[in-house]
């Protein structure tokens, strides 16, 4: 095989821009890979809300779970706006709890229900069935 002679003298300023572009290079692709990954932890929690909220009823689609999220008005039921940010404030909160313990059960049962019953920041005890 024969040796390959560019048609140009390497100098250290060369080797210096080439190593600098690579760098610039590298720097590019770990940006662009986190706002790829920021851009779908955002998707996946706007499903997470809307998914959540569309159980219990919730007309509220997917553009305005986003518009929610990005801080903008929507046209849509007052309750179901307050439901849809007290989802994302609980599912905010949510590494903060423990599963197991029932007060932190009642901090986030609290969240959610925020501005939607009167009083639901008081910590009453209220039966359900058998359950207390």
């Amino acid at each position: 095989m024969p040796k390959y002679t560019p048609p140009f003298t390497l100098s250290n300023k060369i080797l210096i821009l080439v190593a600098q572009i690579s760098e610039q290079i590298g720097r590019l692709t770990i940006q662009q890979e986190q706002e790829k990954l920021l851009r779908l932890r955002k998707v996946n929690r706007m499903r997470t809300v809307q998914g959540s909220l569309a159980i219990e009823g919730s007309t509220l689609t997917q553009q305005q779970i986003t518009a929610i999220l990005d801080g903008k008005r929507v046209i849509a039921p007052p309750k179901e706006v307050q439901e849809a940010h007290n989802a994302i404030n609980t599912y905010d909160t949510l590494a903060q709890w423990q599963p197991a313990n029932s007060k932190h059960l009642l901090a986030a049962h609290r969240l959610m229900m925020k501005g939607l019953v009167k009083d639901a920041h008081v910590s009453s005890r209220r039966c359900w069935g058998d359950v207390w």
